[in-house]
């Protein structure tokens, strides 16, 4: 099987959790494993391990494949089992771990995060599975709620690597791609319950041009006699999923809204911001919930609907007290890049790796309720700032137009990718929305004859233009850039003399350097997002 994309594919998410008394057998069952050779070689650190994952990857090669097999998911899954072979396990090892699957075109990271973070209160031991990475590749694989040291990392890596070039079968690396029917993880034969979390637009060269398709494929996690909960859908989706699990027998449970689990006690208190969260939360709280029940009798079965038929015969999931543990679990989650606040001196950085249209709404909705209930600066201008960027097939130009409403006093954005084309784009759409408006900005636009340096790109504006936005080609510059050496953590080395040589750049910076405040939005792509917390947080570099 090729590889699914790393970049920007959207995942299906699985954690697995195991009480003390059953971690014994566990480990047991895989001893044979450990019987493997482990490679000494002195060459074989821990970055070398990562360059050979990337050289693995054939990221276009399996979009194509993918575009050519999504009619015939059980051909990839048969797929999967040879390379699982090859590996040395059997699709019977994965039978006896424990596991929650969950996918969804947004929030299912987030809703594993709560999930695991419960289970864990209860002195679980678990094991997080995700895709994709902020920082580092070691991230999608979490013990206990830590990713995997980097020396295991590595050793288990090599071993693999080694296990799969005996075989000597044409070598790929198999990873997480579009989560459901066509995805690697779906694999899995005996998940203890299932989750669906929001549906919307997203991937459509590979998941169809609607959201009823998508809700389709996203349903195939589905399996016979496990139970399945999802979130509020639109009518369409939600209807889709009622007809997969009605056709192979999966109970599925609508979960009720959080209010109602708060009613006659306390309300919860969530560690991700964000009133969408709420949602997120809701939904893993009735996968912890049920998969605390199978625990206790080890046969979940039917569970009890709190009402017959509700929203397009949908039974409405348990309605019932959290617990204390799970209050706690809720308080107690982290999941980086998601709705997250860096305050450092003068900047605030918000981070959320919003990249389609109705998280992207959410994300807007965080931002604006964030900047009011901050404590606000004695005296002293106030500047807001927008760093953006989309991979993939995703629709820059509504993205932008949904985040204009932010207002972000100087109508500025900072775009950077690889492809600094595609950037270019990002800032026409900008400027167009920008012009639209007819807002002004706090520094004049510049002139299409002044060229800028290689290190900043500008695009021609033209005439008469109001809009500043740059384009710089590595995210580095752009945060030394923004930050103004204020950041009382990200401190590089000298800024290159190149960033202040255009006009624009000049005069903002100015701006930048002698506001009271600047909150800087981070969105767009959880690539960008990723790249700015290796910059601004080294430890988790290390």
């Amino acid at each position: 099987m090729s590889p699914a994309a790393r970049s920007h594919l959207g995942a299906a998410l699985f954690l697995a959790a195991a009480s003390a008394r059953s971690v014994t057998t566990q480990v047991a069952a895989r001893r044979g494993l450990s019987a493997w050779p482990v490679l000494q070689e002195p060459s074989m650190e821990y970055q070398d391990a990562v360059r050979m994952l990337n050289t693995l990857q054939t990221n276009a090669s399996y979009l194509e494949q993918a575009k050519r097999q999504r009619g015939d998911p059980q051909t990839q899954l048969e797929a999967m089992e040879l390379y699982l072979a090859r590996s040395g396990l059997q699709v019977e090892d994965l039978d006896r771990l424990n596991i929650i699957h969950v996918t969804g075109t947004k929030g299912k990271g987030s809703t594993c995060a709560f999930t695991e973070c419960i289970l864990r209160s209860y002195g679980l031991k678990t094991g997080f599975f995700s895709s994709p990475h902020l920082v580092q590749v070691r991230e999608r694989i979490r013990i206990n709620g830590q990713p995997i040291s980097r020396d295991l990392f590595t050793k288990y890596f090599w071993r693999l690597y080694q296990r799969l070039e005996e075989t000597k079968v044409d070598l790929a690396v198999v990873e997480v791609g579009i989560g459901g029917a066509y995805d690697c993880t779906n694999i899995i034969r005996k998940p203890v319950v299932c989750g669906v979390s929001s549906l919307g637009i997203d991937h459509t060269s590979l998941l169809g041009d609607t959201v009823e398709k998508i809700a389709w494929q996203k349903g195939g996690i589905f399996k016979q006699g496990v139970p399945a909960f999802t979130v509020l859908q639109p009518e369409g989706p939600l209807a889709v999923l009622r007809d997969r699990a009605q056709q192979i027998s999966c109970p599925l449970y609508l979960c009720p809204p959080l209010e109602a689990l708060e009613e006659g006690g306390l309300p919860l208190t969530l560690g991700l911001e964000g009133e969408h969260q709420r949602s997120n939360a809701a939904l893993a709280l009735q996968l912890a919930h049920c998969w605390l029940q199978w625990q206790n009798h080890h046969d979940a079965g039917e569970l009890k609907a709190s009402r017959p038929g509700l929203l397009w015969q949908l039974p409405l999931a348990p309605v019932f007290q959290p617990t204390s543990h799970m209050r706690l679990g809720l308080r107690n989650t982290e999941w980086l890049g998601r709705t997250q606040v860096l305050r450092r001196g003068p900047l605030t950085w918000y981070l959320d790796g919003a990249h389609t249209p109705s998280s992207v709404q959410a994300c807007v909705r965080w931002f604006r309720r964030a900047l009011q209930s901050r404590e606000r600066q004695s005296s002293g201008t106030e500047v807001r700032v927008l760093l953006f960027n989309t991979t993939g097939d995703r629709d820059s130009a509504v993205l932008l137009k949904l985040l204009q409403p932010c207002q972000y006093q100087q109508n500025f954005t900072v775009t950077l990718d690889q492809v600094l084309l595609r950037c270019l784009e990002h800032q026409q759409h900008w400027n167009y929305l920008d012009e639209e408006q007819a807002s002004p900005a706090l520094w004049s636009a510049p002139s299409p004859e002044l060229a800028g340096p290689a290190s900043l790109l500008l695009a021609p504006h033209p005439p008469h233009s109001s809009a500043s936005s740059l384009v710089f080609s590595c995210i580095s510059h752009a945060l030394q850039w923004i930050s103004q050496g204020r950041d009382p953590v990200f401190q590089p080395p000298s800024s290159p003399k190149s960033l202040l040589t255009h006009p624009a750049a000049r005069s903002g910076a100015s701006i930048l350097h002698e506001a009271a405040a600047v909150h800087v939005l981070v969105t767009g792509s959880l690539h960008l997002v990723g790249g700015v917390l290796k910059l601004l947080e080294p430890a988790l570099s290390q």
